[in-house]
């Protein structure tokens, strides 16, 4: 990172950081064109949860290649100022590298969909038809590095 005094590198402030936001998105590379989706999601055990149909571009493209970006912030606010060089921000992000893994079996799904949910609602446990978990894709992002970045 070029500004190390922007770095964080302490990793209970970067799970903080991800606690707190509400987005993720997801980088792809579908041959040579990048695709990024903002998606609702989990996190538990150095891994990122999210959900889809299990169809369309998405999965497609993670079938081929699993390597993943992701990208995570919240606390975003502009500073404005009179004069347009002087205007910054305060933000903190996360950045981060993955494989995304497609995760098979009920009880698995399952769990996938509790950790995302826990993540919006901070309950552990959740009830779902049987037809939902069957019919929905999880993908369980492996996260291999990570870094965060802030600005206040």
């Amino acid at each position: 990172m070029r500004r190390k005094e922007k770095e964080i590198t302490d990793n209970p402030v970067i799970e903080d950081i991800i606690q707190k936001a509400e987005v993720c998105r997801i980088g792809m590379c579908d041959g040579d064109v990048p695709y990024v989706v903002p998606m609702n999601f989990g996190y538990k055990d150095n891994c990122i949860y999210v959900h889809s149909a299990q169809e369309g571009r998405k999965i497609d493209i993670l079938r081929k290649n699993n390597k993943v970006c992701f990208e995570i912030d919240y606390g975003n606010e502009i500073k404005k100022t009179e004069k347009a060089c002087n205007w910054s921000s305060r933000y903190r992000s996360i950045i981060g590298f993955g494989r995304a893994f497609i995760v098979e079996g009920f009880q698995e799904k399952k769990k996938g969909l509790d950790i995302i949910m826990e993540h919006y609602t901070g309950k552990p446990e959740h009830e779902y038809p049987d037809n939902a978990v069957n019919s929905v894709a999880v993908i369980r992002i492996d996260i291999e590095s990570m870094t965060g970045k802030k600005s206040d």
